[in-house]
């Protein structure tokens, strides 16, 4: 159905009702209207790695892992998924009249922030710190979940609109004040791509201010959202964001004026109860019923739009979609391109006809919390990674030990025993054991949203770079039997790797690897597949090297601005084999900027791989100070393969943008880095291969 059609029908619709109807449907939990045949309908369900909070579903990698696969086509696919399960549940729910909160089809995902800063607790529901990867996995999310039906086959929601990183225990109160040049370059690029190209249903408004204004009821954000980019879906506030304004920004004095200043700036639906004023403020000459109707029309269209009125062509979705083989094996395959491989002397893929006894020793060895993230469905079943190797391994003559080795965070296991109780366990599982898979990392209790339920630090923001005090000792109370140690990370951000680097054999990134996970882990350790992904954020050597937290300059920020050496670089990891790009040259009769890339893999073992392009401007004083990410490409190839590739560049990655954020297009010199990789020194060092260089020069 066109837009076109769905508003004229909700127009209709909206006509036949009373002011007080109208504004009724404004809140996430829209009633009921028999008189006109409307149902109720909770516009509130997530969704940003599988369908979450409404029962069982398949749970895919946490977002951070599908933005280190570098894979939009496997992207769409997973949102195709969620959106396949989100019609199921919901048409198996509406049969049974059960309309209850997370089982409809307008999910908030994906959230398309951009992770600034390691700190930030919600960090992880992101695909990281680059706009150009962000915006690339966000679109293939949006049009992969929304379809290409004759109705939408579920909603997407680009949140959180539009400059939101932390800290998450200021949220509530902070105003984020951005340059003009950082938003064009670095916060909004990802939510323009949303709306001018994938034509996302919904935009969600942040807690915080952005500039002055609040970002639920800014006229400056709805400008750029409306005017400038064409958006036409509908505009959602963030959970009880609207009753900030008077409760904590302070620039209105009541509810009442919360709720006018957010639907006169264009607020379309409240999250939380603040809108229940609208009807007070209408009768006060704060609100007109024009401005009520609007809002209410841009819901109706989007719930014709998804074919909720009048039907659509998913409604036959039958239940049994949920968690099929077939999208567990997505889940699967999504962990598998997601895992990073930091270091690796020689230790993997692991050689079982060579190994009798596998220790494996850490706190998210055998954890279903590490595996999932926030944000979360149910899994029928939750393959941990200590179960993962178990069930690999279940047909070898290979014994596997275990130990929990130390609590997350805590200083022992058992109430009444002296602190590091269990690390005497570790190290005579590790003595007994051929190789040791050291498994540590966090959960969402130690990295989330602000208010989780059993958040250790509250806020759910990190303090530092470091694990746990518990699992630093451990790593050395491992480190000292001498034993070969894998250590697999379970984290959704940067965590100081530096004394695994100097102390274990290999560190294999897992983030939060979703039900899947232990399998998909298994399969790499011993080689079944090779590890494929990238980082999508930095690891910084330390903090110190950052401006504070709350400062949202992009100076000294990410790679592309930072100036230190990485501890680990965006863009950075390694295979099992041994892809090399052999040589670039610029396709002369394409549109735009095509490269015709070749490579090679030299390893014996078949790899996926990611081509990457890096662009630099050599001449103007206005572009990013560091190669720019730009292009990308997933590729695989066997062992002595070679292939070739075409990459087309970005227009933007030949633009600049001024201190008065106008991005222009810039003539003149540029280099063009290509390989596996970024062209900076520390990947270098840490690949022993340089990208090939390309220069161009721009007229």
């Amino acid at each position: 159905m066109r837009r076109e059609e769905a508003r004229k029908k909700a127009e209709a619709l909206v006509g036949q009702m009373t002011l007080e109807e109208k504004a009724g449907q404004l809140k996430y939990g829209s009633p009921a209207i028999p008189r006109l045949g409307v149902p109720a309908y909770n516009w509130w369900n997530e969704g940003i790695h599988g369908v979450a909070r409404a029962g069982q579903a398949t749970v895919f990698p946490q977002a951070i892992g599908i933005g280190a696969t570098f894979d939009t086509r496997l992207t769409g696919e997973m949102a195709d998924v969620i959106a396949t399960e989100g019609r199921a549940k919901y048409n198996a729910y509406a049969g049974k009249e059960d309309r209850d909160i997370y089982k409809g089809l307008t999910f908030w995902a994906p959230n398309v922030n951009i992770f600034r800063d390691p700190r930030w607790g919600r960090g992880h529901e992101t695909y990281g710190e680059d706009p150009y990867l962000t915006s690339r996995i966000g679109v293939a999310f949006v049009e992969g979940l929304q379809g290409d039906g004759e109705t939408m086959k579920a909603a997407a929601c680009a949140k959180h609109f539009a400059v939101h990183s932390g800290p998450e225990e200021l949220r509530h109160e902070f105003n984020a004040e951005a340059s003009a040049k950082d938003m064009e370059e670095t916060y909004l690029p990802a939510f323009k791509a949303l709306v001018t190209e994938a034509g996302v249903e919904a935009v969600m408004g942040a807690y915080n201010r952005t500039n002055g204004e609040p970002c639920c009821g800014s006229p400056a954000l709805q400008k750029i959202l409306r005017e400038e980019w064409g958006f036409e879906g509908h505009f959602v506030s963030d959970c009880w964001a609207i009753k900030d304004f008077h409760e904590h920004h302070c620039v209105t004095d009541n509810a009442m004026e919360s709720a006018a200043l957010a639907i006169n700036t264009g607020c379309d639906l409240n999250c939380g109860n603040t809108y229940l004023h609208i009807l007070n403020a209408y009768e006060h000459g704060m609100v007109t019923e024009e401005t009520i109707t609007e809002a209410a029309v841009r819901l109706f269209t989007t719930r014709y739009l998804l074919g909720l009125m009048d039907g659509s062509e998913y409604d036959s979705i039958p239940y049994t979609e949920v968690e099929s083989g077939e999208h567990l094996m997505l889940a699967e395959k999504a962990a598998q391109e997601s895992f990073v491989l930091l270091k690796n002397d020689g230790i993997l893929p692991l050689d079982r006809t060579k190994l009798k006894t596998v220790g494996i020793i850490g706190p998210n060895a055998d954890s279903r919390a590490s595996l999932i993230g926030n944000y979360h469905g149910t899994a029928s079943r939750y393959v941990t990674l200590q179960e993962g190797i178990q069930d690999y391994l279940k047909d070898d003559e290979i014994r596997v030990l275990t130990s929990v080795g130390c609590e997350l965070s805590r200083d022992r296991t058992e109430h009444l025993a002296f602190a590091g109780d269990r690390l005497t366990e570790a190290m005579i599982v590790a003595d007994n054991s051929d190789v040791v898979i050291l498994c540590v990392g966090l959960d969402e209790t130690l990295e989330g949203e602000e208010g989780d339920d059993g958040n250790g630090y509250a806020s759910g923001d990190k303090k530092d770079l470091k694990l746990p005090a518990s699992q630093q000792k451990l790593m050395e109370a491992v480190a000292e039997t001498g034993k070969p140690v894998v250590l697999c990370l379970m984290a959704g951000s940067d965590i100081d790797m530096s004394y695994a680097s100097a102390h274990f054999d290999a560190i294999l990134q897992l983030w939060y690897p979703g039900g899947q996970g232990g399998r998909a882990a298994a399969k790499v350790l011993f080689g079944d597949v090779s590890p494929s992904g990238k980082l999508p954020v930095t690891f910084y050597e330390t903090l110190e090297e950052l401006p504070e937290f709350t400062d949202y300059s992009m100076e000294g920020r990410t790679y592309r601005y930072m100036k230190q050496k990485a501890q680990y670089p965006f863009g950075y990891g390694l295979t099992y084999g041994d892809v090399r790009v052999l040589q670039v040259r610029q396709d002369e009769t394409a549109d735009g900027v095509v490269l015709e890339v070749e490579a090679e893999n030299r390893g014996a073992r078949d790899t996926d791989e990611v081509l990457q392009v890096y662009v630099k401007n050599l001449d103007s004083e206005l572009a990013v100070p560091n190669p720019a990410l730009w292009a990308f490409s997933r590729i695989h190839l066997q062992a002595g393969q070679r292939g070739s590739f075409r990459l087309r560049v970005a227009e933007d990655a030949f633009t600049v943008v001024d201190e008065n954020g106008r991005r222009q297009r810039a003539q003149g010199r540029y280099v063009l880095y290509v390989g596996c990789s970024q062209p900076d020194e520390r990947s270098v060092e840490l690949t022993g291969v340089e990208p090939v260089k390309l220069e161009l020069v721009i007229s």
